[in-house]
């Protein structure tokens, strides 16, 4: 789990089924539907099988969070 202090994310299935997991809940997203998970909320994406999302996120946020590990992604690149 992680959070971001700054930025909302908003997680926007294209294809396949993701599950946003929560502390006290876990939700499923399927293709075309899409969550917003406002800043300061812990949370965690997953995905069993493979899925294509679409993340909406300022450029700067990275992708664990207040989590600095061996998945932390800071070498960020543009679109």
């Amino acid at each position: 789990m992680h959070k971001h202090e700054g930025e909302d994310e908003l997680f926007y299935v294209i294809e396949g089924k993701l599950f946003i997991e929560f502390v006290d809940k876990t939700i499923e997203l399927n293709s075309g539907e899409f969550l917003i998970v406002p800043k300061g909320i812990e949370h965690k994406s997953y995905a069993p099988k493979e899925v294509s999302v679409m993340l909406f996120e300022p450029i700067s946020t990275l992708n664990t969070g207040n989590q600095n590990n061996k998945l932390t992604v800071s070498d960020l690149d543009k679109i």
